[in-house]
């Protein structure tokens, strides 16, 4: 969920802007409806908070961490709440293990091995750290990464993400993985009371870089990436 959604949501000054200009009659409802639509879509702070509430009472081997589009500049915003909240989990006991997943889709970067080294540099052990880099879509994040934890030895998998995705991916997560599943969604209170104890590092993304690299777009149909959305492309055969 973008901030400027968050933002407008709550009220935020930002929402100002519509001020300037009385907007058209159609206009404001097109709008009031995107919001209704993009709020359906994620789970709201109290259902993340309960999730978190049933995630504390479980310890699972491994959870998955879908990845981000890395550049020069250094991870976003989105990256980074990934990161710390699959850091938040591993320091609460409630994963013993991360996967973090992602190929170079728009970027010529491995989305998993840059998370995966961030993962590192802030303090969470080497040795339990993993990543995945044939993910290209959300539903291949996910079970790519169950089919690796499983050839590494793990049983129980949970995934971390953002509110909005994890909405989408829990009934892919049900009928793919496992009923037992779990689902943990960042609980963004959480998130921004570390805030101020977050550190941006300096990390070596060469070693993420794939010299091959031909982004998504060139290689793949828009139907064929919708396919892949909707969990149609996954190579079941992988990591086997």
């Amino acid at each position: 969920m973008s901030d400027s959604y968050i933002r407008i949501l709550r009220g935020n000054k930002d929402f100002s802007m519509f001020k300037k200009e009385p907007l058209p009659y159609l206009g404001f409802i097109f709008i009031v409806f995107f919001l209704c639509l993009m709020a359906s879509c994620s789970f709201s702070a109290r259902t993340t908070r309960q999730y978190l509430n049933k995630a504390q009472t479980k310890s699972y081997d491994v959870i998955a961490v879908p990845g981000v589009p890395f550049t020069e500049k250094g991870w976003n915003r989105t990256m980074k709440a990934r990161v710390y909240w699959s850091k938040y989990l591993f320091d609460k006991g409630i994963a013993k293990n991360i996967m973090y997943s992602g190929s170079s889709v728009y970027s010529p970067y491995y989305e998993g091995e840059i998370m995966a080294l961030y993962a590192i540099a802030i303090g969470i052990p080497k040795e339990h750290v993993f990543s995945e880099t044939k993910a290209e879509h959300s539903t291949e994040n996910l079970y790519y990464s169950f089919l690796k934890s499983k050839k590494l030895g793990f049983n129980s998998i949970a995934l971390a993400t953002d509110p909005f995705q994890a909405k989408q991916l829990k009934r892919f997560a049900r009928i793919k993985i496992s009923k037992d599943a779990g689902i943990i969604p960042m609980v963004f209170d959480t998130l921004r009371s570390m805030e101020p104890l977050m550190i941006d590092p300096v990390i070596d993304y060469q070693q993420a870089y794939n010299k091959n690299f031909v982004p998504l777009k060139k290689r793949e149909s828009f139907w064929k990436r919708l396919r892949g959305t909707m969990g149609k492309n996954i190579d079941y055969n992988a990591y086997q």
